[in-house]
């Protein structure tokens, strides 16, 4: 279930709507920003090649299954996406929580064969990671979905 809490300077959108822009930034902006906390509390943000997200707003995304982004999600799953299209002038932001997933079949499923020189050996240097969000907030100047005049919170989804 999916709830919609907006800001007064935000036209009344409805939820479906709201999700629609979401899911447009997100598949216009290809690329997004995952962003995980080490054991010191420091925030680590790296450029990510997603899937482009499912219906849920659940994102795929493949690694190195030796990497640092690893070892951070094992630790704390509790994870950012942020995407960004600067042409539209419009992000949205989910926060959720990350698993590894090293299913053969879902491997397959989700693999870029442009990806094939980055990994020797798929079966034990490729691993998934699954975003489940919990809330997104969006901003888009096209649409007019915009933070509130005073704070600046922008509209949000809740998952």
């Amino acid at each position: 279930m999916i709830f919609i809490s907006s800001c007064n300077s935000t036209p009344n959108l409805a939820k479906k709507d709201l999700k629609e822009i979401a899911k447009e930034i997100m598949t216009t902006a290809k690329n997004c920003a995952l962003i995980t906390i080490d054991a010191e509390g420091v925030a680590h943000a790296r450029a990510m090649d997603p899937f482009l997200p499912e219906e849920d707003f659940t994102v795929w995304m493949g690694t190195n299954s030796k990497s640092l982004k690893v070892q951070q999600i094992q630790k704390n799953k509790n994870v950012t996406l942020y995407y960004f299209d600067a042409k539209s002038e419009s992000y949205v932001t989910l926060q959720g929580v990350a698993s590894m997933v090293n299913s053969p079949v879902k491997k397959e499923k989700y693999w870029k064969t442009a990806w094939k020189n980055f990994y020797k050996n798929k079966a034990t240097d490729y691993i998934l990671i699954k975003f489940t969000p919990n809330k997104a907030t969006i901003i888009s100047e096209k649409y007019t979905v915009l933070g509130d005049t005073i704070t600046w919170k922008a509209p949000q989804l809740n998952f």
